[in-house]
């Protein structure tokens, strides 16, 4: 496992083993994967999907056809973070039910649904599902702005751990706007 990808599966063990589902006696030791996971991962059902953490994993929008495969990849949840007018008519609760998966949607629209309540949100959603949950956007840049906030908020992280595990999950452009609500200085 390389080093970026250590930082990228501790920090989600941190933030899991500190949301509300997690034993109390849980250390981020005891939460941390042995199964070696990739920043980026070959031959994805889903663009820009990563492997930020054991159980998490995060992209941009899949496929109509990607659902059945992801379930065979393990994946029992998926959460969305497009609102309705993004998803061209598409109705992804009813495709992603027909491959027998839990479904979840958040609307963020764009920057300026990037917010403290969204990411509270995501990651009350994150913890209380079971299993593998894909969460995705339309690139995976919303999905990496909320998980580095609520990562800050909710999983203990300083805001500079949580901006490196939201660029892990999909964080780029949205950058400017995550670090405006961690506190962080403009990058130069």
């Amino acid at each position: 496992m390389n080093t970026t990808s250590m930082i990228a599966a501790g920090a989600l063990a941190c933030a899991i083993a500190a949301m509300p589902h997690a034993a109390a006696a849980a250390t981020p030791a005891q939460s941390v994967s042995e199964t070696p996971m990739s920043d980026a991962v070959a031959n994805p059902p889903v663009p820009n999907l990563r492997r930020p953490g054991e159980r998490l994993m995060t992209g941009g929008q899949p496929a109509a056809t990607a659902w059945k495969q992801l379930a065979n990849e393990g994946v029992t949840t998926v959460i969305n973070l497009r609102p309705d007018v993004e998803l061209e008519g598409r109705d992804e609760a009813a495709e992603v039910a027909a491959a027998g998966l839990g479904y979840r949607q958040i609307p963020v629209a764009g920057s300026a649904g990037i917010t403290a309540d969204n990411a509270d949100a995501l990651w009350s959603a994150i913890s209380q599902s079971s299993g593998q949950v894909l969460v995705h956007c339309a690139s995976g840049n919303r999905v990496g702005a909320l998980l580095a906030i609520g990562a800050a908020r909710q999983g203990g992280k300083s805001p500079e751990q949580a901006l490196e595990f939201g660029k892990q999950a999909g964080l780029t452009g949205a950058e400017p706007r995550v670090r405006e609500l961690l506190g962080l200085p403009p990058k130069e």
